[in-house]
């Protein structure tokens, strides 16, 4: 039997796939010292100001932390002027926190999981948590020359966390988060996205390939199907999160090879008050039916392993694992000795 990465791996080339992959059991996602120096908001606690002086709210009743935009706290407030506002932390760090977070790399048995490294936000999120999504929006139409400004400077500070990430941390994989749309279309054009976006994600996703990464992960739990060709112009290997308002099936169909999709089981499918197995095995069986399984890795669209609500994310797993089982032969403790034990990320 394969283990979790090299089935991961077959997937992704078109290969031979023993089975299908169980969400995230191929990706370990694994932090750096900006992670690790930076402050974190907590469900229900006080709000925190982050590195780039983003104040991120986190109340008790909502699934997720975001920025709040009042205007005593908004960091960018003109974007005319915006060099005055925005002031990238730094990413000097001492030798012993880099020997930390690779100590964390090195437990991780490198031939049943990706080392995948986490970076979050990406820059279409960093320029609307700076100056809310509003403003974001509209600075594209009105001040195109100043954004393309900010993106690069934000850019810039991405290569530097890169050749950090790169040098001390040696990931073969990266796991990288920037949501470019909602349900039911992405927030910029397509034209307007590439103008923007594909050069600065190239040089950022090129530098990662170019330095050992085999496998570019980005995470948008959105409609993306329109921004498929820049995306795979990008250096995209695996499209996280992709909803099933996408119609995964076509994607496949089109893209399957020069992209995998990792995703099609929607958060509003299974992930609710009174959710039962019944859901979460429906869900999980109706997209491994679907889309079968090269190209394609049945998973929650939430960029991380877990779920709001407790349980929902195993209860997915055991459908993805009972199915593997039936359909391909298999035993559950093979399945469990080929890869990592689950990882649940609250």
């Amino acid at each position: 039997m394969l283990t979790a990465k090299e089935n991961m791996r077959e997937v992704v080339r078109g290969g031979n796939p023993d089975r299908f992959v169980n969400q995230y059991e191929a990706v370990a996602l694994l932090v750096h010292p900006y992670l690790m120096s930076s402050p974190s908001v907590k469900k229900g606690g006080p709000d925190v100001v982050n590195p780039w002086g983003v104040t991120n709210s986190f109340p008790a009743n909502v699934p997720g932390a975001f920025p709040v935009h009042t205007p005593d706290k908004i960091v960018l407030k003109d974007i005319e002027h915006w060099q005055d506002y925005v002031k990238a932390p730094s990413l000097k760090f001492s030798q012993g926190l880099w020997d930390a977070a690779k100590a964390m790399y090195d437990a991780v048995d490198g031939t049943k999981a990706y080392k995948a490294s986490f970076v979050a936000p990406g820059l279409f999120e960093q320029c609307h948590h700076l100056m809310s999504i509003q403003e974001a929006l509209m600075s594209y139409m009105e001040y195109p020359d100043e954004m393309h400004d900010l993106i690069k400077y934000l850019t810039d500070w991405e290569l530097e966390l890169a050749e950090g990430i790169c040098s001390n941390l040696h990931p073969d994989a990266l796991f990288h988060h920037d949501d470019w749309g909602s349900e039911i279309n992405s927030f910029l054009r397509p034209s307007i996205f590439e103008d923007f976006f594909l050069e600065p994600y190239q040089q950022i996703y090129g530098y990662y390939k170019s330095h050992g990464v085999e496998l570019i992960i980005h995470h948008s739990d959105s409609y993306c199907a329109n921004l498929l060709p820049t995306m795979i112009d990008m250096g995209i290997d695996v499209w996280q999160g992709c909803m099933k308002s996408n119609n995964v099936p076509e994607l496949i169909k089109k893209y399957g090879g020069k992209m995998t999709f990792m995703g099609r089981i929607d958060n509003k499918l299974v992930d609710f008050e009174g959710w039962t197995q019944a859901d979460c095995t429906k869900a999980a069986v109706d997209a491994m039916e679907e889309c079968g399984n090269k190209y394609f890795i049945p998973c929650i669209t939430q960029g991380g392993p877990g779920s709001l609500y407790e349980g929902t994310y195993k209860g997915l797993w055991d459908a993805i694992d009972k199915y593997n089982c039936e359909k391909f032969g298999l035993k559950q403790e093979d399945i469990d000795n080929a890869r990592l034990p689950m990882n649940i990320m609250f």
